[in-house]
């Protein structure tokens, strides 16, 4: 018996894919979720100065099961971190991950030798997609993570890289 040549001319899921990717990457529902004063500027660039909704991220949702982006805005102690894993694991994939503020991405200026109550960055807990430095981050830097998800999600960017001179 014969092997069928190959499909791949006849069946096409690629572009599919790409169409889904790009409604995924245009309409991102992050989750309403700040835990020190990361979560400021995280409200700001929700606010008609920065207007994230032009992103199509202004969808905060109050339920891990609606959102498909935590953006983990302050830092974690490790009595909170059971309930940001839970949180997590909630939500439905594909999930993504932005780690807003030097004190999630390392655990900031509460990393001393010594210290025990804080989780040195959130990639401890669950994979995290972009990495949004500052202490805190200015809305700018969200805005930046929001646009380099979009691009990790579908592969290429849709606003040019602006760099400051």
């Amino acid at each position: 018996m014969e092997t069928p040549e190959d499909y791949s001319s006849i069946v096409k899921f690629a572009k599919l894919d790409q169409l889904l990717d790009l409604g995924r990457a245009n309409s991102l529902w992050p989750l309403t979720f700040g835990l020190a004063c990361c979560a400021i500027e995280m409200m700001a660039a929700g606010a008609s100065r920065f207007d994230i909704s032009r992103f199509g991220a202004e969808v905060f949702r109050p339920s891990p099961r609606q959102a498909d982006v935590m953006i983990v805005a302050g830092t974690i102690n490790k009595k909170m971190a059971p309930a940001v894993k839970t949180l997590y694991d909630q939500m439905l994939e594909p999930k993504w991950v932005i780690a807003m503020g030097n004190c999630a991405i390392s655990g900031g200026p509460f990393v001393y030798p010594g210290q025990y109550a804080v989780v040195e960055g959130v990639d401890k807990l669950f994979p995290v997609d972009v990495f949004g430095p500052g202490c805190p981050p200015r809305p700018e830097a969200l805005i930046e993570g929001i646009l380099e998800l979009e691009e990790k999600i579908t592969g290429k960017r849709r606003w040019p890289r602006v760099d400051s001179e």
